[in-house]
């Protein structure tokens, strides 16, 4: 091979190749090879003089170390015809590493530029009709051009020397690589054999290259260490990859020990339960945990009074529990729905008490006033009694916030001996909440209407659904809908959750409704139920309301007495026309608790309590008032009139002003006017011109005017036709000049030809 000729001239580049051309030998595996290694061993005698131009055989995924024998694969006809050719030739061989192992190598881009020069021990065959060359590697070398491509690789080298490590850094990094390397035999499956010759190493070079050999696995690593000709420069990255790899060896060792210290004591107390399971067994003391859950819900189904349809399924659901595995998700969905089936009050209910005397006692304990509200519900009792099974209706008080319409569900459920549950159906948007969800679903429950009678604990409670007229609608669902099966004593006999999915008698529950606005209600929803409306509260009433309830129930809360703190009928009067405005009683109760809080901390600081409350006390209490007296709001001035007003608070008095001023018979309107409310306003004009002589007004009045009309408070919106009367009276007033009488209010919608029709809602 030293006398091989030089085909390319010195160019550096390989020829083209045919597909004959270069095949690259397959991974080789360096041998566990501890000959030579130790430094009382045999030696290997390196001839001074090596070929310079040699066969190439190509590594796919090692890289080859001097001083080290390995076995070579020759798994392809090209490699051994390499091999064979290089052996009878002067047996050594340039063992090159591959950049990229799944490509064939036929270019000098394809190798890395620094491999081994080796020589041949012995050619193999193998009864697969492979080979395997085994070799010792000698020294470094560098490739310096390829010569030939065809019919093998053939390149010159030029050979690497060793540059020594003398210095003390050296040495240091020496033996810091040893230190490693012991570590690394320890804790990693090593052969004791390796480990021997390590120790036995005294050659820096040498210990590099066993390490980058054996403990290196990254072959783009490996090649760093064989380029490194700078002995201290290889230690460096020696000791820099086996400091690494033995950081995460001690990590894993770590966590193998630390998994295995779990497994162990999970072991230990699986063993220790099974055997106290068995003992336990033995002396009748304990069972299996799963089937004392399989005979808990037996007995559930036994005693919970189900009807056929739902026993049915129960034991349909148990049978399926039997079978299924508890560690699967499917167990506790079926464990649930029948904790849920033997929870819910099929069959237990509550006595009524059927004496309307206390029924009428109770009412009258918890409310004042409401006469027709009671004397209905008495009636409805009434009925009950002289007919149990008798369904009846679905009551709905419908008011102004404040009334006492929740509180009337509680007095009816006290009067009546039952259980009371209530919840609000403001903002509720999906159907769900209703009916529930199905069980497909990850977290599936019932409904409200079974979460309620579960917590009640029997089947005939009085249930309040809360702000009826505030349910929503969207993609989920409309609640409203899925109320009217609940709602219609026709259907809710067999009504159907979609969780439980088997009928349950809602027919014993009494349903009662609220609402503040009955136009918000769905009419299908509306025609279910029977509307008491409470329209309010008038100022004696709320003084009773104040002395009998709210006065006593706020003083309890704050701690003080009669003698601290007490209201006359006068200061009740002042402070519900003067800082409340509304139908109800709750704003009242807010200004109480204001006042009992101002009285707590006089008591609490030890000063003197206010004792019987005056006027001017209530004015340091609650400030400046809020509201003008009506007496100072009348302008006794001619078109000028008071109208009436409905609003969510119960209504207020509503002033009407009426101007005019030359023009030609225009009408303006001002104050936040509805389509409705200036449609009005334009029909009383009209019936007053038509009725101008009758009324005293001259002919040509209305030609030389222009009519403004306005309703004050002109940042609230107004609508409606029942303000018609007293805008006719606001014109006729200031065409004759004739002032309203002050103590005087008109409401009712006009017609065209002067007729007043009636108006609801008015005490």
């Amino acid at each position: 091979m030293q006398n091989e000729p030089d085909d390319e001239g010195g160019s550096g580049k390989v020829p083209e190749t045919d597909g004959d051309g270069t095949t690259a030998a397959q991974e080789a595996v360096p041998a566990v090879t501890v000959e030579g290694l130790a430094s009382d061993g045999p030696k290997l005698v390196v001839q001074e003089s090596l070929p310079t131009t040699l066969f190439v055989l190509a590594l796919r995924r090692a890289v080859a170390f001097p001083n080290l024998a390995m076995p070579v694969l020759l798994d392809t006809p090209h490699a051994r015809e390499v091999a064979t050719k290089a052996e009878a030739q002067n047996g050594h061989l340039l063992l090159l590493t591959q950049r990229d192992p799944d490509l064939e190598a036929t270019e000098a881009r394809h190798f890395y530029p620094v491999g081994v020069i080796a020589k041949i021990v012995r050619i193999l065959r193998l009864p697969d009709g492979n080979g395997t060359v085994w070799v010792q590697a000698l020294r470094r070398a560098r490739v310096e051009r390829f010569v030939r491509s065809k019919p093998f690789l053939l390149a010159r080298v030029e050979v690497l020397l060793d540059i020594p490590a003398k210095s003390k850094r050296a040495q240091a990094l020496f033996r810091v690589l040893q230190t490693n390397l012991r570590r690394l035999i320890e804790i990693g499956s090593f052969p004791e054999e390796l480990g021997t010759a390590v120790i036995n190493i005294d050659r820096p070079e040498q210990l590099a290259d066993v390490t980058g050999s054996y403990f290196v696995k990254d072959v783009a690593a490996r090649q760093q260490l064989l380029e490194a000709i700078d002995v201290e420069q290889r230690l460096e990255l020696a000791v820099a990859r086996t400091t690494e790899d033995l950081e995460l060896a001690e990590l894993g060792q770590k966590i193998q020990a630390e998994i295995r210290a779990k497994t162990e004591k999970a072991q230990k107390d699986y063993f220790l339960r099974e055997q106290i399971k068995i003992i336990r067994r033995e002396l009748g003391e304990e069972q299996d945990a799963r089937q004392a859950e399989i005979n808990r819900l037996e007995e559930a189904l036994r005693s919970a009074g189900l009807p056929d349809a739902a026993r049915k399924r129960g034991e349909e659901e148990l049978n399926r529990l039997r079978t299924t595995p508890p560690e699967s998700a499917e167990y506790g969905v079926i464990r649930n729905y029948l904790d849920w089936l033997t929870g819910l009050p099929w069959s237990v209910s509550t006595a009524d008490r059927r004496d309307l005397q206390y029924a009428a006692r109770v009412l009258d304990e918890d409310h004042y006033g409401l006469e027709e509200v009671k004397q209905r519900i008495l009636e409805f009792l009434a009925v009950r009694k002289l007919k149990p099974a008798h369904q009846g209706s679905i009551l709905c008080f419908a008011g102004p916030p404040g009334v006492g319409k929740t509180s009337l569900g509680r007095s009816i459920a006290r009067a009546m001996g039952r259980q009371f549950w209530r919840f609000s159906l403001g903002g509720m948007r999906d159907e769900a909440e209703i009916k529930g969800h199905r069980r497909t679903y990850v977290g599936a429950m019932p409904g409200r209407i079974l979460q309620g009678l579960k917590a009640c604990g029997s089947n005939n409670p009085v249930l309040m659904l809360d702000e009826v007229d505030k349910l929503g609608q969207d993609f989920r669902g409309d609640p409203s809908s899925a109320l009217l099966e609940v709602l219609d004593p026709e259907q809710n006999s067999t009504f159907l959750d979609h969780y439980l999915d088997v009928p349950f008698d809602l027919s014993r529950v009494m349903f009662l409704a609220t609402a503040n606005a009955l136009p918000q209600i769905p009419q299908p929803l509306r025609d279910r139920m029977e509307v008491i409306e409470i329209s309010g509260y008038i100022t004696s009433e709320k003084i009773e309301i104040a002395l009998r309830h709210l006065v006593p129930k706020q003083l309890e809360r704050h701690g003080l007495t009669r003698k601290q703190l007490s209201f006359g009928r006068t200061t009740l009067r002042q402070m519900i026309q003067l800082y409340t405005r509304e139908a109800g009683v709750r704003g009242l109760e807010k200004s109480i608790q204001r006042v009992c809080r101002k009285a707590a901390f006089a008591v609490a600081s030890r000063k003197k309590p206010p004792g019987k409350l005056s006027l001017v006390e209530l004015e340091k209490a609650l400030g400046p008032p809020r509201y003008l007296d009506s007496e100072r709001r009348r302008v006794r001035v001619p078109g000028v009139v008071q109208g009436l007003a409905w609003t969510p608070h119960g209504g207020d008095v509503l002033y009407i002003e009426a101007a005019a001023t030359p023009g030609k018979g225009g009408l303006q309107l001002t104050g936040s006017l509805g389509d409705v409310m200036s449609e009005s306003v334009r029909i009383a004009l009209s019936c007053v011109r038509v009725r101008a002589e009758k009324l005293g007004i001259a002919p040509d009045w209305f030609t030389n005017r222009d009519v403004h009309v306005h309703f004050p408070a002109g940042a609230i919106p107004k609508d409606g036709p029942s303000a018609g009367i007293a805008v006719v009276c606001a014109i006729v007033s200031l065409a004759t000049g004739r002032r309203f009488p002050g103590d005087l209010a008109l409401t009712g919608e006009v017609t065209l030809v002067g007729e007043v029709l009636g108006i609801g809602g008015v005490r």
